[in-house]
């Protein structure tokens, strides 16, 4: 197996993770103004972070809003607001205030090795890209942890207008960097979407997208798999 001369990150679920904490529901209540019950939180936590099941009760430009959410910031934050409303979050202006958290760079955690696994890259002169199907700008997220500067170019769906695994999105951030796809590693947590750079010729390592204190090394682990030998 030879080194790849690229590596290609996914963002959430991979280099970091979106992080709800207890005290984002103290202010939230149920359109009769009760608290809401733990497992209404964790149901809006999980379609928040795993968008999967959209609610039936979307219909019409919602569900168009929400096909498109990764392609546009409006359609992003339309589909969202009803997703959470179709929850069970109908106070005025509750969906509104959660959603905030998505886009706020304090609520994403990073990985215990991302840093490292970035650091080790660019020592080794290894370029990395991050690719990415999501409606706002991460860079916010790495730059507040001080690693923006550790990527070397950025494929974000709403700026390539394509979302993966459609292969654009690949070569937006590959093409930049001179690197051929058969040449790359692409490392994230869906067979589906990530794991089509493999369609392009790209090696795929798939990580879980767990909570971060049981996920020490993962990162580190896909690229050395590959070859790659990370300085101490």
């Amino acid at each position: 197996m030879s080194t790849p001369k690229a590596v290609l990150f996914d963002f959430s679920g991979t280099l970091f993770r979106f992080e709800a904490r207890d005290d984002w529901f103290d202010d939230l209540h149920d359109e009769d103004g009760h608290p809401l019950h733990l497992d209404a939180q964790a149901v809006l936590i999980r379609r928040m972070t795993q968008p999967v099941g959209l609610p039936t009760v979307i219909e019409d430009d919602d569900r168009i809003a929400w096909e498109q959410r990764d392609l546009d910031p409006e359609q992003h934050r339309r589909a969202y607001l009803a997703m959470l409303r179709a929850s069970g979050l109908t106070a005025p202006g509750h969906a509104e205030q959660l959603y905030a958290r998505v886009l706020d760079p304090h609520s994403w955690q990073i990985f215990p090795d991302t840093e490292v696994v970035l650091r080790g890259l660019r020592a080794a002169g290894i370029p990395v890209g991050v690719v990415s199907n999501i409606a706002f700008d991460l860079r916010a997220v790495l730059a507040l942890h001080g690693v923006a500067d550790l990527v070397d170019e950025y494929a974000l769906s709403y700026e390539v207008g394509a979302i993966k695994p459609n292969p654009r999105i690949f070569h937006a951030a590959l093409d930049p960097l001179g690197v051929a796809p058969y040449d790359a590693l692409m490392v994230g947590d869906s067979e589906e979407a990530d794991g089509g750079a493999r369609h392009l010729g790209c090696a795929f390592e798939l990580v879980q997208d767990a909570p971060a204190v049981e996920r020490p090394s993962a990162l580190v682990d896909a690229v050395m798999r590959h070859g790659v030998v990370l300085p101490n």
